[in-house]
């Protein structure tokens, strides 16, 4: 990808879009047949490779009989049993929030500090958890959904999930630095490549980086390695999923044609 000093175009305002008209939360398979290993899935237990890993080992009972097949498909009213207990698949939620400064995303926290789940504890009746992490004092887009398939295949690092920042700097940016970003940074845990950089501001304190890398405060580190400070970070892209009508603090589920997107 061509790299633009100035391009504003992808890291300028959003304008306000139309107000989702449906919701895209799954029933998990209680209306038609489902294959077995979703049904497990769903139901909290684990993640499909591994319910695979139960049927094949004889642990699921569908209706009182041991299910081996892979293949095998729940009928709706049919009771599916691991360990002696009735599984209940859940109905799939995706729920996107604008988080605010201040919040650790955890799902709960030793300490009484206020988590990211204070904020979504409405959303839905579902357990959901935040795909990823956005530290304490970064602002902006967490997805939170009971979908472990997707969580898993949105946080593996082969699948080079697309993130998009805002980075406030406490000083200009130089050339010489915003060349050798440009050109990859090797840190302590490895070569930092970013997809795109941009200033977006005249004063050339405002970046625009886009990303694909889900270290642990990569972007952070990644100008603390030249000596700036970070003291605004806000993520307004990931996986395609943008802040367009979200304020901060606030939550929206995502459309079909998001998830669409996603999946």
């Amino acid at each position: 990808m061509q790299r633009k000093q100035n391009s504003k175009k992808k890291f300028g305002t959003n304008k306000p879009q139309n107000t989702p008209e449906s919701s895209p939360q799954k029933s998990a398979g209680f209306d038609e047949p489902v294959r077995l290993n979703r049904y497990i899935a769903n139901s909290g237990v684990c993640s499909r490779r591994e319910a695979d890993k139960l049927i094949e080992a004889g642990e699921i009972k569908v209706d009182g009989e041991v299910i081996k097949e892979m293949g095998y498909k729940v009928q709706p009213g049919q009771v599916v049993k691991y360990n002696g207990k009735a599984l209940n698949p859940e109905t799939l939620q995706y729920i996107l929030l604008n988080k605010p400064k201040g919040f650790i995303t955890t799902t709960s926290d030793p300490k009484g500090r206020r988590t990211v789940m204070d904020l979504v504890k409405n959303a839905c009746p579902e357990q959901i958890f935040p795909v990823g992490r956005l530290d304490r004092a970064t602002t902006g887009l967490l997805l939170f959904t009971n979908d472990g398939d997707l969580a898993r295949k949105l946080t593996h690092p082969s699948k080079q999930i697309l993130k998009v920042y805002q980075v406030t700097l406490d000083q200009p940016i130089t050339q010489a630095d915003f060349d050798e970003i440009v050109n990859g940074v090797k840190l302590e845990d490895g070569l930092v490549e970013v997809n795109d950089l941009a200033i977006v501001s005249s004063d050339k304190k405002n970046i625009g980086i886009e990303i694909h890398i889900g270290k642990n405060r990569i972007v952070r580190r990644l100008f603390e390695h030249f000596g700036y400070k970070v003291e605004k970070l806000d993520r307004v892209v990931f996986a395609g999923l943008t802040k367009k009508d979200l304020p901060r603090g606030k939550w929206r589920t995502l459309t079909d044609k998001e998830l669409r997107g996603l999946k």
